[in-house]
């Protein structure tokens, strides 16, 4: 036991650690963007139609500290982010960063969680069949699916489903909230409208994780079927599902759940894309608009900080569930079987 918690204060040290590493370098990429956020936000006004000088740049540099040195203002900016959880103001719409996210980023990260737990759901018992089928048609048939899955950009099924979607039922799905419900407070008519087309964002941003994951499993359930442990379960006559549940299956989802991080990530960046072309409004957009359009580093940098907290959290706990579930792990980690 005393292992395990030391385990555990480990990875949850090394995981404050990842996080300040991509805090300075998160901060360090908005400092070498060209320009400082006053010259930004003031040429911004001035083609708005603003006459601005030079002297309002440098007193808009000092009341946002931008005089101050490097260090200094890196060691405000995750201070506020720590112990106050504040991001500070937008560069460019000069609004906090926190009301603009304010369920904009949950809203993302949901979406997110869904899709990525849709493709497992699928993937997992599939790959399975696949892998231990013994009619080769359904298993190059799941072969097939999957290499479409992988061959198929996101953003193309999206358009496909769109252009399907507005040919048969004169509607293109674009957007999260049908325009009467898009700022209204929530209620259940608004939860039932978003859901009835929040599947579509779900299921294209699954789309490549399905394919992926079910590759994965796939080959996973190959490698563990042909090894000694496994052969000498069946020499002591266990067979069936519970030869599969028990030994192959059971090692082949150790990789996958080790993966949870990575896939969630995988999505996540897919999803400013599929934002721009389903017209969604949530962090995936604003993410896109911050870095393409508005050159908005403060805004980019708070949701790439709150992408990277959220897998860092994930990686954390999967790391926890692996040392548990997982002999091999719980072995070393807890000093028992």
């Amino acid at each position: 036991m005393i292992n395990f918690i030391q385990f555990t204060l480990t990875r949850a040290g090394l995981a404050v650690i990842t996080l300040l590493l991509v805090c300075f370098i998160v901060f360090s990429l908005m400092e070498l963007v060209p320009g400082t956020c006053a010259e930004r936000y003031l040429a911004f006004k001035n083609t708005q139609g603003s006459q601005i000088t030079y002297e309002d740049i440098e007193k808009e540099k000092i009341r946002l500290g931008l005089d101050k040195p490097f260090l200094y203002r890196y060691g405000k900016w995750v201070s506020n982010i720590v112990l106050n959880g504040d991001f500070g103001d937008s560069c460019i719409l000069r609004m906090n960063i926190n009301e603009l996210l304010s369920g904009r980023f949950m809203l993302s990260l949901t979406i997110c969680l869904v899709a990525l737990i849709f493709s497992y759901l699928i993937a997992i018992p599939v790959g399975i069949i696949s892998a231990t089928t013994k009619y080769a048609t359904l298993d190059n048939t799941l072969k097939f699916i999957s290499y479409l899955g992988i061959a198929l950009p996101n953003f193309l099924v999206a358009l496909c489903i769109m252009l399907f979607m507005t040919v048969y039922y004169g509607d293109t799905m674009t957007g999260l909230f049908s325009q009467e419900y898009e700022n209204e407070p929530w209620s259940s008519a608004k939860l039932f409208d978003f859901l009835s087309r929040a599947w579509l964002p779900i299921f294209v941003l699954g789309w490549n994780a399905t394919a992926f994951a079910l590759q994965t499993v796939r080959a996973l359930m190959l490698d563990e079927n042909d090894k000694l442990y496994v052969m000498a379960a069946r020499a002591r006559g266990i067979s069936g599902m519970s030869l599969l549940w028990r030994y192959p299956a059971k090692h082949s989802l150790g990789p996958v759940i080790n993966s949870i991080g990575f896939d969630l990530n995988r999505i996540f960046s897919a999803l400013p894309i599929v934002a721009l072309i389903l017209i969604l409004t949530e962090a995936g957009a604003l993410l896109i608009e911050a870095l393409a359009r508005s050159n908005d580093q403060q805004l980019a940098g708070a949701i790439i900080f709150l992408l990277t907290a959220t897998i860092v959290f994930v990686n954390f706990i999967t790391d926890i569930i692996l040392a548990i579930i997982d002999p091999r792990i719980r072995k070393g980690v807890m000093g028992g079987g």
